[in-house]
């Protein structure tokens, strides 16, 4: 794998818009959305948390259980609703999310159709970039389909950078090896600015040689991205989404919640370097 620059500024008004995104499934990405969401917004900045993916596990993560949403993220594509029409609140003050309505299931057929279906997230974002929501969001996270169609394209076309989840294993090297190609595609195509804003490993177990082989590889290739903050193995992140809550709000005190606790740090870390 060829090494990828570090995440530069861009110069896109707003927030900063970062795509959640791994093409392989199974790697934490929606776990890594709403949970790393949920603790930056506990750290009083305030977070909007838009979920592209029709299994909308996101949304029920947050407390808007699939088929209950009535307009969100494919009503927002299709132009029949503004952003500002579909943006919930959630139990946390700093967390609003644009939650999946079951239409968004069938969206990728019917964009085919349309003449520019990659941009049509980024224009329905554009309020993020100047107008009356310019000012609200510090950080906007999309949590993208694990599979590159449609939907994960035009996050990518909207997205200042991708933060990308993975496991410790060699099968996910095979995964972020696809998506570095899929960004360089999108770069080259429609997002020039596009970056990696950083590597995340989930479900991380240091007992294993095979894990430490995969991170020690993994920061070889891709030195200064991978995040120092690990999310381990923790029976309570996969609990919360059941209860409609973060892990931070099902069970603070959990390991995976301080988890992501700490990743949050780490994410306004680099942002405040960047600023």
């Amino acid at each position: 794998m060829a090494a990828v620059a570090k995440p530069q500024r861009s110069p896109r008004p707003g927030p900063r818009v970062v795509a959640v995104s791994n093409q392989k499934g199974g790697e934490g990405k929606t776990t890594t959305a709403v949970n790393l969401a949920a603790s930056v917004a506990a750290a009083e900045h305030r977070v909007l948390l838009i979920d592209m993916d029709p299994q909308a596990n996101a949304s029920s993560s947050v407390g808007f259980p699939r088929g209950t949403v009535e307009r969100g993220t494919y009503e927002l594509l299709v132009g029949s609703a503004s952003l500002a029409d579909v943006i919930r609140t959630t139990e946390l003050a700093a967390l609003d999310v644009v939650p999946a309505s079951s239409d968004l299931a069938g969206a990728e057929i019917e964009l085919a159709q349309c003449e520019s279906p990659q941009t049509m997230l980024a224009q329905a974002l554009a309020p993020l970039r100047s107008g009356a929501l310019a000012d609200r969001y510090e950080l906007v996270l999309i949590d993208c389909p694990p599979s590159l169609g449609l939907l994960t394209v035009g996050a990518l076309v909207a997205a200042d950078s991708v933060l990308v989840p993975m496991q410790a294993k060699y099968f996910s090297l095979e995964g972020l090896g696809a998506l570095q190609g899929t960004i360089a595609q999108v770069r080259a195509a429609y997002n020039p600015e596009l970056a990696i804003e950083g590597i995340l490993f989930c479900m991380y177990d240091p007992r294993t040689n095979l894990s430490q082989q995969v991170v020690r590889e993994v920061r070889d290739h891709f030195s200064g991205l991978v995040y120092e903050t690990m999310i381990p193995i923790n029976v309570r992140l996969s609990e919360s989404p059941s209860h409609g809550k973060p892990a931070l709000l099902y069970d603070i005190e959990s390991r995976g919640a301080q988890a992501y606790l700490e990743l949050a740090r780490e994410v306004l870390a680099r942002m405040e370097q960047r600023a």
